[in-house]
């Protein structure tokens, strides 16, 4: 039997990077995929029909998941289709790097709503559904810097840091329902948006890595295959570092 047969599993920001991987490692371990993106775009398409290709149920949704009613609506949207939610991935964030003094208010703001307030939104709309099956797994997507901070970075050290202070209270709120919270850390993973970046910003980087390369989308996903399935059963309320050692 495939880990995650029979589970319904909520990815939000799915169609690129990390969500993509996370949507392609879950339906092969046998889950129905609902995903979502700000756009119905060609990669929605693309990704939609690849994963349903695979003998799943899979379905991509238009959404903000910044927006409180928007992720309240998707979830009513996502049970007509799927009947459950058993799985919570909150994966959708962006960056908006600056120094602090050319910071603006305006890129605060559109990070902590995309990357911290979405977080709340969308666990918040879930909950209902998973107290009432007395079962689920949440499981959000925080960075490295969320623990150690980065210089340029403020406003996303600051929304993934309120991730892991958000995931150990749910944790504690919900864990007598048999609900379980937990984060993921990635460090330097490989995606469109870093594969973009000089080798020798990529170079430098590695050397701070004990396993001497950038990590890959499936790298993550395979942790959150662990934590989404029943071998974590008794996992709540931790943050994994996924980070070839670099947060060590």
């Amino acid at each position: 039997m495939k880990l995650l047969e029979g589970k319904t599993a909520l990815i939000t920001g799915a169609s690129r990077g990390i969500g993509k991987a996370l949507a392609q490692t879950f339906a092969q371990e046998g889950a129905n995929i609902a995903f979502t993106d700000l756009k119905r775009n060609e990669d929605m398409e693309k990704l939609e029909a690849e994963l349903n290709e695979t003998g799943i149920k899979a379905k991509g949704y238009e959404s903000d998941a910044s927006s409180f009613s928007g992720s309240e609506e998707l979830v009513k949207d996502i049970l007509n289709d799927f009947d459950t939610i058993d799985i919570l991935v909150n994966n959708a964030g962006i960056t908006k790097d600056n120094l602090l003094m050319r910071l603006t208010e305006q890129d605060w703001d559109a990070v902590i709503n995309i990357n911290l307030k979405s977080v709340f939104n969308l666990t918040k709309a879930v909950q209902r559904t998973m107290l009432k099956q007395r079962k689920g797994s949440i499981i959000n997507m925080s960075s490295v810097v969320g623990i150690e901070g980065n210089a340029g970075q403020s406003n996303y050290s600051a929304s993934k840091a309120g991730i892991i202070g958000f995931t150990k209270s749910v944790a504690r709120e919900l864990g007598s329902r048999n609900i379980r919270c937990n984060a993921i850390a990635p460090g330097f993973i490989i995606t469109e948006m870093t594969g973009q970046l000089d080798e020798k910003v990529k170079d430098e980087w590695t050397k701070f890595i004990p396993l001497k390369r950038g990590g890959t989308p499936e790298d993550v996903a395979k942790t959150a295959v662990f934590l989404a399935s029943d071998l974590s059963d008794y996992v709540t309320g931790q943050v994994i570092s996924v980070c070839g050692g670099m947060h060590t």
